[in-house]
């Protein structure tokens, strides 16, 4: 009875994910079912949708119910919008999808951020107060309800059941007529808790395709497996658990070469770790006949910062800029939606500075901003659009966090596409594409988003200076060699990393071609390898991924 209970209910120390034994045994059944009855599409649709029902159940527990409230709410909203003759009507069916979604994604995600700053400005006592927790307890559960838990993938799924209503909204898109299916395109389990985001328009006709599956496409799933895998367990698991998680976890500790290191470590590992994931999400889909979206493209080769967000974590930023930078005014103009989400922005800022005074000191600037701006409409055009851009950039580290460290990260983000959006129109390499510019502007790209990553990893703003204090003042260059000598091991794991991630396109295309046409002898031999390799450098916890917790 034991064995059973763990292999169907919930723990919460040991939730499933791709890189548990537990999950490939999970994925072999559903197969072997879905082998079965793949040629049914509504019947396969809807066994998938129940599949991965369960399989956020192993993930989350009981937040399997906010998915579903998510699901159920969505679904006969977008209809409600596309019969409805009125456009008032679709434009308040819209905002209520727009706003419960939200509401629910900030309850979970921002209520302690909310309470601590209320308490510290007005002098109150407010404590979170789980209102989700005492309904579960009122049908029998026993949670806590002093404790708000973030739900896995919370932040993937309702950016996409948002964009679901929006493209209904807009006429891009026809609902869906079956509540199985739409459940389907909304808790895919492959893609379900860190990504890729799916856009209907791009997800839902698969939904009504035969299945189909070619050698090429075989091949090309097991491949991207086996890389994320690599990526994962042999790279950003070794490095985080040998290295990287040590010194940021006290970085005083530590000279200022390792402290470098680790900072460029960290870089490798966070894309090693999210691409890992989606990497092998894309394999798995594609095993079962369903393409997902590229998430990145080699984001290291950047030349320049706003390159670096079109090959980075490429379905948010689209979603970003689609749903939220070109309604706002783009690169053309501001908008009302523009100056509402600049006083939220503040309004947030003031709640994370924890005063008062903040609320006016912004009032007074933002009214400034506006007198300069009427003086002048060129002057006036630089301003909303670079409004756009830096909001974008804040609230996508907003999205990742409540943390005045995300705010800076986001922020910096948003001030380097701010400069470079200039010093392109002066940079004297300016269509100089010769490989010293080409290897001189990549360093710098590199650096420059390492150094933000610097508040996106460390725990506190205090670890993040100390950090920097390091790396700023602490160097002993004759002992350089010696700890090269020390660390050779992780060093190795980080250049291999690196020389992988920068080897031209042209060279990747050739071995991955290569593994697709290779023979199932050679697929299972290079299998096996990849999984001798992976064990000898494995750590005895499995490390979750990254992106879980947003």
């Amino acid at each position: 009875m034991e064995y059973l209970k763990n292999i169907f209910v919930f723990d919460a120390h040991n939730p499933i994910i791709f890189t548990q034994l537990y999950f490939w045994g999970f994925f072999a059944i559903v197969l072997a079912f879905f082998s079965l009855i793949y040629q049914r599409k509504a019947l396969r649709n809807a066994y998938l949708f129940f599949v991965s029902l369960f399989f956020y159940y192993k993930t989350s527990g009981i937040f399997l119910l906010i998915l579903l409230f998510s699901t159920v709410m969505d679904f006969y909203l977008a209809r409600f919008i596309y019969q409805s003759a009125s456009s008032v009507r679709k434009k308040v069916l819209v905002t209520i999808s727009i706003f419960v979604n939200l509401f629910v994604l900030f309850y979970f995600k921002y209520s302690y951020l909310v309470t601590d700053s209320l308490n510290y400005l007005l002098g109150l006592d407010i404590k979170p107060h789980n209102y989700f927790a005492e309904m579960a307890n009122f049908f029998g559960g026993n949670f806590d309800v002093d404790r708000i838990i973030l739900p896995v993938g919370i932040s993937f799924y309702t950016f996409q059941t948002i964009s679901y209503s929006v493209d209904v909204f807009r006429g891009k898109l026809k609902p869906v007529e079956s509540l199985l299916d739409f459940g389907f395109f909304v808790a895919f389990f492959p893609q379900l808790v860190a990504g890729p985001i799916v856009r209907a328009s791009d997800f839902i006709p698969q939904l009504y395709k035969d299945y189909k599956l070619t050698h090429y496409e075989f091949g090309l799933a097991i491949f991207w497996i086996l890389k994320g895998l690599m990526k994962k367990m042999f790279i950003s698991d070794y490095i985080a658990v040998n290295f990287v998680d040590r010194v940021f976890g006290n970085p005083l500790a530590y000279s200022g070469f390792e402290n470098l290191m680790a900072l460029y470590g960290y870089s490798l590992q966070v894309y090693a770790d999210f691409s890992g994931y989606t990497d092998i999400a894309i394999g798995v889909a594609l095993l079962m006949g369903f393409q997902l979206v590229t998430n990145f493209n080699s984001p290291y080769k950047a030349l320049h910062v706003s390159e670096f967000w079109k090959r980075w974590h490429i379905s948010l930023s689209t979603w970003l800029k689609d749903y939220l930078y070109i309604p706002m005014g783009g690169n053309r103009k501001g908008s009302i939606f523009s100056y509402i989400m600049f006083s939220i922005i503040m309004l947030y800022v003031a709640f994370l500075f924890k005063h008062w005074l903040v609320v006016p000191v912004f009032l007074l600037l933002l009214t400034a901003v506006v007198v300069v701006a009427k003086k002048s409409p060129r002057i006036r055009r630089a301003i909303d659009t670079n409004i756009n851009l830096m909001l974008t950039m804040l609230i996508g580290g907003l999205w990742h966090g409540a943390s005045w460290r995300f705010v800076i990260w986001g922020g910096l983000n948003g001030i380097g596409l701010v400069v470079y959006k200039y010093w392109r129109k002066i940079s004297p390499f300016k269509g100089n594409h010769t490989w010293p510019v080409r290897l001189y502007s990549i360093f710098l790209t590199f650096n420059f988003i390492s150094f933000t990553r610097i508040w996106f990893r460390a725990d506190s703003i205090e670890q993040a200076n100390n950090l920097m204090f390091k790396i700023a003042n602490d160097w002993t260059f004759s002992l350089i060699p010696t700890m090269i000598l020390a660390y050779k091991e992780i060093f190795a794991v980080i250049l291999f990393g690196m020389t992988v991630h920068w080897l031209s396109d042209s060279f990747k295309q050739k071995y991955q071609n290569w593994f697709i046409n290779s023979s199932i002898y050679v697929k299972g031999a290079i299998s096996v390898i990849v999984f001798f390799m992976i064990y000898q450098v494995r750590s005895a916890d499995l490390q979750p991924f990254i992106y879980f917790q947003f």
